[in-house]
């Protein structure tokens, strides 16, 4: 299985626990409500709306942010999540976005960044991969142990993700938690993740067993 490179941040880790409870919806922060055009971007039925979006709104330059199609790269990443919360290509790159320009609220976005991810969590909180993307912004901004919940919570929902197991290892490690780091290098080894980087830490540390 090779990982998700999409979702790699320049740390090594992916933006790519219990289930935790999206946060009280705020008055500058509704929750997603369906219409026509939209819904559960992981549902075949739902899915078929995203050729009236993505085409104008979520082309190949919107999502690897060289420029808008329809509006600022913001707007048409906001328009994509508007209709699709838990689209995961749009909240990476809305993510990315955030982070390259060094702000919460980019020019054309509705709503700000964490906005974006209570939407997504509270329409769809057993999405393992938001909370894999979630936890990679969240570790890019140095909240390391709630991004560890919600790599530890990706893992839960999909047990068999190779890259949320390693990353969640580099998160154990950062808190000298060798005997976890271990065990979810040994598990992301023995699902085919390709890179060394965890073990090598792991042996560095005296810490590596077969």
């Amino acid at each position: 299985m090779k990982p998700n490179t999409a979702i790699l941040l320049a740390s090594g880790l992916a933006l790519l626990v219990l289930v935790t409870a999206a946060a009280p919806a705020r008055a500058d922060c509704p929750p997603y409500l369906k219409t026509v055009v939209g819904g559960d971007y992981n549902d075949a039925e739902d899915r078929q709306g995203l050729a009236l979006i993505e085409p104008h709104h979520f082309t190949p330059d919107v999502e690897n942010l060289r420029h808008g199609n329809k509006s600022y790269l913001g707007g048409d990443l906001s328009y994509t999540l508007e209709h699709y919360p838990n689209h995961h290509r749009a909240l990476s790159s809305m993510a990315k976005l955030v982070l390259r320009d060094k702000n919460v609220k980019p020019t054309g976005a509705k709503f700000n960044i964490e906005c974006y991810f209570q939407r997504a969590l509270g329409y769809r909180p057993k999405d393992a991969k938001v909370h894999a993307i979630y936890a990679g912004f969240l570790l890019a901004q140095n909240q390391l142990d709630l991004a560890r919940e919600h790599l530890a919570t990706a893992v839960q929902l999909e047990p068999d993700n190779a890259t949320s197991h390693y990353n969640l290892g580099l998160l154990y490690i950062k808190n000298k938690d060798y005997a976890a780091a271990r065990e979810s290098a040994q598990r992301a080894y023995a699902l085919g993740f390709p890179l060394p980087g965890l073990r090598n830490k792991l042996q560095q540390a005296g810490q590596w067993q077969q």
